[in-house]
């Protein structure tokens, strides 16, 4: 199949095989038609299999098509959970929509807003916003969004995610209730399909891949160690190729910028992106490494979306994710459109219900492979990391009977009676008349064996 067969047209065939591009991916071959179509589509596909190409190319033929000079609003919203993620894609949409009359741009936050103001003053056709930015140009009158005719929204199960789901509310509430909806997303959790019920019309479920897969071409390897070895362990693996490009996950924006630190030290070229970061100092973070200037990037989960790096060989979880989702993400900054990839995780005791989680998600075991010369003191076993998870341990009272401790009212669940100190007594023994009595008592309330009236 060919970009042709989808019923493309010649500017956008032209912008296309100028890119290289010549064959559409799976999820470009199945969404596409249906677009054009004027379908609801909620799609999901692995990461980097083309999913904003999937959008992208059949939403600027149909904007192409219905241009007008008089037109001041624009005529379609993608909305996009990052500011990364928004940027990657407007430059997508400029590449493919280079030798059409189109106008479009983005707007998100970390950035001045007097640039924005002008730029949708001058009435682009094709806005593509982060939500937070997208409400304040809202609330200042900035933009108008009556005449969205088609929505996007890109990665929304991040949004649901990053506690976006009150803004996306609030933007739908200004959108004209006639118009095309496309939900595109790695994932596709069951609160993302509810919410899509509440405001997408009988759409179209387009299913590339098992959900929370990864690409086939990624290998997956678990590191144990010592938590306290961690920084040493990183060196070690990132010295074994120091020319090697490799994006370090870690969890906080404070442990990101001490582990850069860390690795500035013993020589490496490196660079942090995180949310306390500027625009401008993210972006020329994000550049250093696409260019080779920088090898180690180190970033939080909000690069997890939105960075599109050539054959980027390597991904690095210093740290694991809270959620297990979040993995898949970050994994699928490598092994993109078909190239290998390698996944190290390197994962401290305290970590085991977090691996546990992730292969839940996967359905898959991931390869433990201990580092010579940073074996833990503790061993991480396969079918440990596998097992369902274990139930609390009951605790065991001094006379040796089960309790489950306090409830979250404060009171204690074990039948105890407490004192006016927070104190418990244990109740006396009952002796077996009292227990028959209560039992003859039980039954005489349900009716049971209860005397005939006189």
């Amino acid at each position: 199949m060919s970009f042709e067969s989808l019923g493309l047209q010649p500017a956008l065939l032209r912008a296309l095989a100028e890119q290289g591009y010549t064959d559409p991916t799976p999820i470009q071959a199945a969404a596409i038609p249906q677009v054009l179509d004027g379908h609801d589509i909620m799609a999901g596909a692995q990461t980097g299999t083309g999913k904003t190409a999937a959008f992208a190319l059949p939403l600027l033929q149909m904007l192409d098509a219905t241009t007008s000079e008089s037109a001041r609003n624009p005529r379609a919203l993608i909305l996009t959970p990052t500011r990364e993620l928004a940027a990657q894609v407007h430059d997508n949409i400029r590449a493919y929509g280079k030798h059409l009359r189109v106008r479009s741009g983005a707007i998100f936050g970390g950035v001045g807003m007097g640039g924005q103001v002008q730029f949708l003053r001058r009435g682009p056709d094709l806005v593509v916003a982060t939500p937070g930015r997208l409400i304040d140009h809202l609330q200042r009158r900035n933009v108008d969004l009556s005449g969205v005719r088609w929505l996007v929204l890109d990665e929304a199960d991040r949004m649901l995610d990053m506690g976006f789901l009150p803004a996306l509310k609030q933007i739908l509430a200004v959108l004209p209730k006639q118009r095309q909806t496309l939900l595109f997303s790695a994932t596709f959790a069951p609160e993302i399909k509810q919410l899509a019920a509440n405001f997408m019309r009988t759409p179209r479920e387009v299913q590339m891949a098992t959900p929370n897969a990864v690409a086939v071409g990624v290998t997956h390897r678990v590191h144990p160690v010592d938590g306290d070895r961690k920084r040493d362990l990183l060196l070690h693996v990132l010295a074994a190729d120091s020319r090697r490009q490799t994006l370090v996950f870690a969890r906080t924006k404070h442990g990101s910028d001490k582990l850069c630190r860390h690795l500035e030290q013993h020589g490496f070229r490196v660079a942090a992106i995180h949310g306390n970061k500027s625009q401008n100092q993210r972006t020329r973070a994000l550049a250093d490494f696409k260019n080779g200037r920088t090898t180690v990037l180190v970033a939080t989960d909000i690069a997890a979306r939105g960075l599109d790096i050539d054959q980027l060989p390597a991904v690095v979880n210093y740290d694991l994710p809270m959620v297990a989702q979040d993995y898949v993400h970050r994994i699928g900054r490598t092994g993109r459109a078909g190239a290998e990839g390698l996944a190290l995780s390197l994962v401290s005791r305290e970590e085991e219900g977090l691996l546990r989680d992730i292969q839940r998600l996967l359905k898959q075991p991931l390869a433990v492979e201990p580092v010579q010369g940073f074996e833990p003191a503790w061993t991480l076993r396969p079918e440990r990391a596998n097992a369902p998870a274990a139930k609390p341990a009951q605790r065991r009272n001094p006379r040796g009977r089960k309790t489950s401790g306090w409830s979250k009212a404060g009171k204690p669940s074990n039948g105890n009676r407490a004192t006016p100190h927070g104190h418990a007594h244990p109740q006396h023994s009952r002796t077996q008349k009292d227990v028959a009595n209560a039992n003859r008592s039980r039954r005489n309330r349900n009716g049971r064996n209860r005397a005939a009236p006189r």
